[in-house]
C-alpha cells in the first residue's frame, strides 16, 4: 500500500515563505560579492607566479638520455617516439670495439600525454623534465607533436628545486 503525504495549510504557508526568504538571501549574497574587488589576475597582460616545480610540459635534456627507451615503454598512452641507430667506436689503446646507440628522434605527441608524469620518474638518467612552460597550445591537433630540439629548449625554463628546510636531511647520494 503506497501512502500519499498530505499537508496541511500551514505547511503551504511554510513552503511559500522559505521561496521569497531564499531569493533574498541570494540577492543579499550577490550584492555584498558585487562589491567587493576582483581578485582574478588577468592572464595574458600578467603571468602567473607558478611554483618552481609546476607540471607544464615535459622537458628533454638530450645529452642525458642513452636511448634506454624506458619513457617510451612505460608511457600509459604510447605518445613517446624515439627513433636511434647504433654506431661502432674503435677503442683508442687496443682492445674490442664498443657500439653506443645515438638518438635520432626523440618527440612526444602532446595531443595524446595524460601529463601522468610516469615518463619522467621512470629515467634513470634525468633526461626527462617537468618545465613550469605551459603556452605551446597550436591551431592544428598534428602541430602537437613536439620534437627533440622543441623539448631541449624548454629544458632551460626548468628551474631549480627549492632549497631545504632548516632541519630537514639531505636526500641519500648526497645531493642538498
Amino acid at each position: 500500500m503506497a501512502t500519499t503525504e498530505t499537508r496541511g495549510p500551514e505547511q503551504n504557508k511554510q513552503k511559500e515563505q522559505g521561496i521569497g526568504l531564499g531569493l533574498l538571501q541570494g540577492l543579499s549574497v550577490t550584492l555584498r560579492t558585487m562589491l567587493k574587488r576582483s581578485v582574478t589576475v588577468q592572464y595574458p597582460h600578467v603571468k602567473p607566479d607558478l611554483p618552481a616545480r609546476t607540471r607544464g610540459v615535459i622537458a628533454l635534456k638530450q645529452e642525458n638520455c642513452t636511448v634506454c627507451y624506458k619513457c617510451s615503454r612505460e608511457c600509459p598512452d604510447w605518445c613517446i617516439y624515439i627513433d636511434a641507430h647504433k654506431e661502432t667506436h674503435e677503442p683508442a689503446g687496443g682492445g674490442r670495439a664498443r657500439s653506443a646507440k645515438i638518438l635520432d628522434r626523440f618527440a612526444i605527441d602532446f595531443a595524446l600525454c595524460m601529463y601522468c608524469g610516469i615518463c619522467v620518474e621512470v629515467c634513470p638518467f634525468d633526461a626527462l623534465f617537468w618545465s613550469p612552460e605551459f603556452e605551446y597550445a597550436e591551431y592544428d591537433i598534428n602541430d602537437m607533436v613536439h620534437e627533440r630540439d622543441r623539448l631541449e629548449e624548454w629544458t632551460y625554463t626548468v628551474l631549480p628545486p627549492p632549497a631545504l628546510e632548516e632541519g630537514a636531511e639531505p636526500p641519500e647520494g648526497g645531493g642538498a
